[in-house]
């Protein structure tokens, strides 16, 4: 009988929950990096954590530029060609003698610019100028985290509005108007620091919103809780993270917001949905 490691994998063949998983952290990393929009990486998540077969789930990455695809599938079995001998020793003896010569040069000169340069570096002499060390907010799932990612908003940006905001343990994505073109999207990521944007354009889902405007304290204590609340065990977390966006409450009044606190491990995933004041909209609990 075939072991299960050899069994062909297509497009019609079940997802098992760490290809679910895998899927989720591909999206997040496409989100950070300005391939999706907020909107889109919610959706796609989604239908991630509900997905059926690899298919399903190779569908919501294909579009998307990844380094190593979460989702293979076995491909046609071709004969491997012989390997002409004695290259790689070769290139490895070539690798020793460089690194060897560059070490023997520096052991040599290594208070100097270059091996040939025999002047003193006058970078090696003391110039006075203590050490300044920056402290911004880098916990950022927790009250003073939150409170200071929103406060490093206002003093970038004068506010805190935008179109979406989501906050990872440590670095956070926000979307905000372009006030030089109505049609276009300010993408831009925070790591301690508010980073050069990148673009997209504008739709219709795209609505200013404060993305401040919710009970900061209560939402801690949830993203916290959220494991647990979705049957997760909190030391089998590999991700959670907060996501803010404007209602898609057709009955909310103007500049209402939702969040929604996502959270994958390697047996499951699941999200839970928010209103500003805390109170839940819906759970979605890990397929089994």
């Amino acid at each position: 009988m075939a072991s299960g490691s050899s069994a062909r994998r297509t497009s019609g063949t079940r997802a098992k929950d760490s290809d679910r998983n895998s899927t989720c952290a591909a999206l997040d990393t496409a989100l950070a990096e300005g391939q999706l929009s907020m909107t889109e990486h919610g959706e796609r998540v989604k239908a991630a954590t509900t997905a059926a077969t690899l298919g399903e789930l190779q569908a919501l990455v294909a579009d998307l530029q990844i380094a190593a695809p979460p989702i293979t599938l076995s491909p046609p079995e071709k004969r491997r060609l012989p390997v002409a001998p004695g290259w790689g020793i070769k290139a490895a003896i070539a690798g020793v003698l460089v690194v060897l010569g560059i070490a023997i040069g520096w052991g040599l000169y290594g208070n100097t610019p270059s091996p040939l340069n025999f002047t003193s570096d006058p970078g090696a002499k003391s110039d006075g100028i203590p050490a300044k060390v920056l402290t911004p907010p880098r916990q950022l799932q927790s009250l003073g985290g939150l409170n200071g990612l929103l406060e490093q908003m206002r003093q970038k940006f004068g506010d805190t509005s935008g179109y979406s905001l989501t906050v990872y343990p440590d670095y956070a994505s926000l979307e905000r108007p372009d006030p030089a073109d109505a049609r276009r999207v300010l993408r831009y990521s925070y790591r301690g620091g508010w980073g050069d944007p990148s673009t997209s354009a504008k739709d219709e889902r795209d609505v200013l919103v404060d993305l401040a405007a919710f009970d900061v304290e209560e939402v801690v204590g949830l993203l916290r809780g959220a494991p647990e609340t979705l049957g997760i065990n909190a030391a089998d977390v590999d991700n959670i993270y907060l996501s803010i966006d404007p209602s898609s409450d057709i009955t909310a009044p103007p500049g209402a917001i939702d969040l929604s606190i996502y959270v994958s491990s390697e047996f499951g995933s699941g999200y839970v949905e928010l209103n500003a004041d805390g109170t839940v909209k819906h759970i979605s609990y890990p397929s089994n």
